[in-house]
């Protein structure tokens, strides 16, 4: 299939195909959905890569899809579609249907696009497509390979978050890199959780604080929420020698929990005092398998409420110190809320995560520079972001640019990347460089 794009626009000539698994999955094999995948269908994780053109010399469409077929024999959930059972809970069939790949051009260079710093652009190099209501057709991956005018190469990456976390989309694509750049792949991956299905004793009297229940369409409706606000991405870095000084200024807190801190105390100065974020929710992981198959299972969800002082007026060390030690767990909450079934009441059994409060999101620890291709090329920079997100916004804490990248920012340090209503984003950039030096 070839998109209609002309060479006017930025990024054309967009052809797809698709990538099976290299061994046949075998007849009747099913994932049943754990209920953090429920919980998390309407969210999507989204990577992008950029490497320079040495890293893609000589490498054709079918060069970079050929290894995908090897890597999807170990990744049997993502070539599946998404089904339904009799009482009407999805699951995925894993039937060998296989993932998207789209290869595109772009009328600019590597540089040239990097110096845009314009997250929305991304979008354009990353191919995606929600699910529902043809859940059973469409993919649940879709990995876009674009060619920039110098010879560049981009990756970009859209996983449906009900498969697995961002750690377990970084591996998958590392996975792919590994097998890319000759290295013989494991002969199987590690299931985290083999028990998906987790039953409670009894229904939760209300929802807990990090999730918003929501209103899809009546006949079951895309897999993706109506914003009510105009939400825009944005991204920063910031450099080890900002992170020291912050770090300094918090008393030692850690990296993440010194920017979350920053980040809610400059946020509730923008909301005023009425919509001021008293209640955060944290998003965290404890992947520690680089063999691991994907899953949501290791995902923690915490809450954070600033009740002894509002966040805007609050010292930076005691904010930095609250997230870091007044955390409320509400994992097991979140997994229960979901185990409800159905409702006489009518209400919604469809929630919302990231967005629902203002969330935090730490991916300090993702290798998402673990990514390689021929001659051993890693990327300039790379970035990963979540769609779906509320109207709360989302906040995501990413690794900055090891040395060698050769990204023209300066190493290390971490890069942030913002969800956030239109309104806030504009007075928080503002704030964030007046205030505390970032830019």
């Amino acid at each position: 299939m070839v998109s209609t794009a002309g060479e006017n626009a930025a990024v054309y000539d967009v052809r797809l195909s698709s990538v099976v698994p290299a061994s046949i999955t075998g007849e009747d094999k099913v994932h049943e959905l754990s209920n953090m995948d429920l919980m998390l269908k309407l969210h999507y994780v989204k990577g992008i890569y950029f490497f320079r053109s040495g890293a893609a010399r000589g490498l054709t469409i079918n060069d970079l899809k050929k290894p995908m077929f090897e890597c999807l024999a170990l990744y049997s959930t993502l070539s599946g579609r998404i089904r339904k059972s009799e009482d009407g809970r999805p699951f995925i069939k894993c039937n060998d249907s296989g993932v998207r790949i789209a290869e595109a051009k772009c009328s600019k260079t590597l540089d040239e696009w990097l110096a845009f710093n314009d997250d929305s652009l991304n979008d354009q190099l990353i191919y995606s497509q929600f699910l529902a209501p043809d859940a059973g057709f469409t993919p649940l991956v879709f990995v876009q390979f674009t060619w920039f005018k110098c010879g560049g190469i981009s990756i970009g990456l859209s996983w449906a978050h009900i498969v697995g976390d961002a750690f377990s989309a970084s591996h998958f694509i590392n996975m792919w890199g590994q097998i890319l750049t000759g290295q013989v792949p494991p002969h199987h991956l590690d299931a985290h959780n083999p028990k998906n299905r987790k039953k409670f004793p009894s229904p939760l009297a209300k929802v807990p604080l990090s999730v918003q229940r929501v209103l899809l369409e009546s006949d079951g409706g895309h897999w993706l929420i109506p914003n009510h606000r105009k939400m825009r991405a944005h991204s920063f870095h910031v450099t080890p020698k900002q992170l020291n000084r912050l770090t300094e200024e918090a008393k030692l807190a850690k990296p993440f929990e010194v920017i979350s801190a920053v980040i809610w105390k400059s946020l509730a100065k923008t909301s005023g005092k009425a919509e001021e974020p008293k209640v955060v929710t944290l998003i965290s992981s404890t992947w520690d398998k680089e063999n691991g198959l994907p899953s949501n299972s290791r995902v923690i969800i915490s809450t954070i409420e600033a009740a002894e002082a509002p966040p805007a007026q609050a010292d930076l060390a005691d904010l930095a110190r609250l997230i870091a030690r007044k955390q409320e767990d509400e994992t097991h909450l979140v997994e229960r809320v979901m185990y409800q079934k159905g409702s006489d009441d009518g209400e919604s059994r469809d929630f919302i995560l990231y967005g629902a409060r203002l969330t935090f999101v730490n991916l300090e620890k993702m290798n998402i520079y673990g990514l390689k291709m021929s001659g051993h090329h890693q990327p300039v920079f790379a970035s990963y972001s979540v769609s779906g997100v509320g109207d709360e916004g989302a906040v995501l804490v990413l690794p900055g640019p090891p040395p060698g990248t050769e990204s023209g920012k300066d190493e290390g340090g971490r890069v942030i990347n913002l969800i956030l209503p239109e309104n806030q984003l504009d007075e928080l950039k503002y704030r964030l460089g007046s205030e505390w030096g970032i830019h």
